[in-house]
């Protein structure tokens, strides 16, 4: 850490988590040197970028200045000083949460979701809220109701989605790191398109208390971080049993940096055929592939796998996802909280209203599929046979998993695409997460991790593994990363 005295003090922004703690631990600079360094960075690049929703700039300065005062005291953690941005889904006590939706443009929260309490108490650094794809429904980070996110490697193309606000700020040095929320891949698209290094948990591990929910069967919060140790700090910080959360997951936890060895000797990893999918752009297959090669020359034997129910994943999320969103959402009615149409002396034309201007063209469009899937005369024909081809593709992923310890697989078919090029088709865009989909239909964990580049863009690598299996799947992206160098690639903005 010594070069960071003098000439590199104004470009802290550009450390890892783990350089950072290292460099607070040494007291080679202070934790508001570090958080000024990021707000500066989010000054220079955030006019082109829009990662944010919100900056919190005097709350961050304070919280840096409160875990300075820490470590001076002798009771720091590894995230003590530590700035990042939090997905605006994710709600934060007295700080205005909006799901980059006009419904909760003005939302101010009177409680913090469990995560971001977790961090504030380990001293950690909120520099603002994260855009999004709105209600986290999108692949592009295009959904927003304000304003769309660029990739920092190409400012025309998109960042993906819907956690494109993480991605895109972690890529571009505006965060040390970031949380986003996993629903149907909305943590490993990004960071895959962005070129850093995101985690879905298994379903249950990470609390989903204060999380505003769109499919609560299938959202999980997880970190997005420049390399794969970043990741397994934060994971540690955020992950266990929560009494509010219903779904949490009462498993002991290990120390998720205890496995991160570089050592691949005796690992069965399977590489599923139905992942390389008709249409993936040829750069992405032969990133993917030369990866595979790398982890088999560090002695993990790789063999071909078929899981069959993954041609079904991408039309069963899409009941599923959209019946629990038209569930979830149907609070937002004008009386309680959030956009309120008022112009007018009915209460049901008021209510319509309400929803008709308060939601946008994506969210009103899945809100519908889900009503009618839900519908009487078509739950038996849609909802209920959704729900039992889940259980095949789960089956499937218990059976591959009784001969493999992992799946590697393309985290994205394609590298990212222009802004604009696919919102006139739906499809499309949900043909993007055709690799990331079946992983939360079967609860599963996963990963993304930089693998190489096409038509000079990042492409990721995707590792799945059983329930509970973080700290293989951590291990295993550790020894790829330690064995390349595309992790340090970084955008020039």
């Amino acid at each position: 850490m010594d070069e960071l005295q003098g000439q590199r003090r104004d470009e802290l922004w550009e450390l890892t988590l783990d350089q950072a703690r290292a460099g607070l631990e040494r007291r080679a600079f202070s934790s508001v040197e570090l958080t000024q360094s990021c707000l500066e960075r989010i000054q220079q690049v955030e006019d082109r970028v829009k990662s944010f929703v919100t900056v919190t700039g005097e709350i961050a300065l304070e919280q840096a200045a409160k875990a300075d005062r820490a470590r001076a005291a002798g009771a720091a953690g590894p995230l003590t000083g530590i700035p990042m941005q939090l997905k605006d889904l994710i709600c934060t006590r007295d700080i205005r949460t909006t799901c980059s939706s006009r419904m909760l443009e003005n939302y101010v929260p009177v409680y913090s979701a469990t995560v971001a309490e977790k961090l504030f108490d380990q001293g950690a650094v909120l520099l603002g809220k994260g855009n999004m794809d709105e209600f986290a429904m999108g692949s592009s980070c295009e959904n927003s109701a304000f304003f769309p996110t660029h990739n920092p490697w190409d400012l025309q193309r998109v960042p993906g989605g819907s956690s494109g606000g993480a991605a895109a700020a972690v890529a571009a040095g505006e965060a040390v790191f970031a949380l986003g929320s996993d629903t149907g891949g909305s943590i490993r698209q990004p960071a895959s398109l962005c070129g850093v290094v995101g985690l879905k948990p298994t379903y249950g591990l990470v609390s989903r208390y204060g999380l505003i929910a769109f499919a609560s069967s299938l959202d999980q919060i997880g970190p997005v971080g420049k390399d794969v140790t970043d990741c397994a700090l934060v994971l540690n910080a955020i992950a266990g049993y929560d009494a509010k959360d219903s779904t949490s997951l009462p498993e002991g936890l290990p120390d998720f940096t205890r496995g991160l060895t570089g050592k691949l000797d005796g690992l069965r990893l399977g590489l599923p055929e139905e992942y390389f999918v008709a249409g993936m752009q040829p750069g992405v297959r032969e990133a993917t592939l030369k990866a595979v090669e790398t982890l088999e020359g560090l002695g993990a034997a790789v063999e071909p796998v078929s899981l069959p129910t993954t041609e079904y994943a991408l039309a069963c999320y899409y009941i599923i996802a959209p019946s629990e969103c038209s569930a979830n959402l149907a609070r937002y009615d004008g009386v309680k909280f959030g956009y309120s149409y008022q112009d007018t002396p009915d209460m049901w034309e008021a209510m319509e209203s309400t929803r008709q201007y308060g939601f946008g063209p994506e969210v009103k469009r899945r809100i519908m599929l889900g009503t009618y899937a839900l519908s009487s005369g078509y739950y038996d024909a849609y909802y209920r046979q959704a729900q039992q081809v889940r259980t095949l593709i789960r089956q499937d992923f218990a059976r591959v998993f009784e001969k493999v310890d992992a799946l590697v697989t393309p985290t994205s078919p394609v590298v990212a695409f222009p802004l604009g090029e696919k919102t006139a088709d739906p499809v499309q865009m949900y043909l993007i997460d055709v690799c990331t989909l079946p992983i939360n239909i079967a609860g599963l964990p996963a990963l993304s991790v930089p693998c190489g580049f096409a038509e000079g863009l990042p492409v990721g690598m995707q590792l799945i593994g059983p329930h509970l299996s973080e700290e293989r799947l951590l291990s295993i992206a550790y020894a790829y990363e330690q064995a390349t160098e595309w992790h340090k690639a970084k955008p020039k903005l």
